[in-house]
């Protein structure tokens, strides 16, 4: 798995939003629902920011706000650091690591494709560093 879009292909292209109008508890009700730590934020088709557990972490509950209260829009990351489907792996791991983020939002042609985390990045260097390893061990027995 070289680039962002094979790692796409292999996991899918699920993308859950959000608003940025709708609470910060609707929010969290909708990671969970679907097991994931971030949400990104649209207005319409417009990627207008993301929110993370994070965000939630150090603007909502360390501040004392009130999820049922606060709007989305209050406390999303709106600087999103986005990645192109024909960017490899590694340079996906530079730039999360750089931002120091966690979650990059795909774009394809201007569009949202897909949204890739730490996770899936760490785990496609893994499976690579296996294949390159088992193709050296193979290569050494002379097979």
């Amino acid at each position: 798995m070289e680039t962002v879009g094979d790692l796409l292909r292999a996991k899918g292209r699920q993308v859950w939003t959000i608003r940025p109008d709708d609470t910060v508890l609707t929010a969290l009700n909708r990671m969970a629902q679907h097991d994931v730590g971030s949400l990104v934020v649209t207005d319409g088709e417009r990627v207008v920011g993301i929110l993370s557990e994070r965000d939630y972490a150090r603007k909502v509950i360390l501040r004392g706000k009130s999820s049922r209260d606060t709007p989305v829009w209050e406390i999303m990351t709106r600087e999103v650091v986005f990645v192109r489907a024909e960017q490899t792996i590694r340079e996906c791991m530079a730039s999360m690591t750089e931002s120091r983020i966690r979650h990059l939002p795909v774009l394809e042609g201007g569009s949202l494709a897909g949204v890739i985390s730490i996770g899936d990045v760490v785990k496609a260097i893994i499976e690579g560093q296996a294949f390159a390893i088992h193709a050296l061990e193979d290569y050494i027995r002379g097979a």
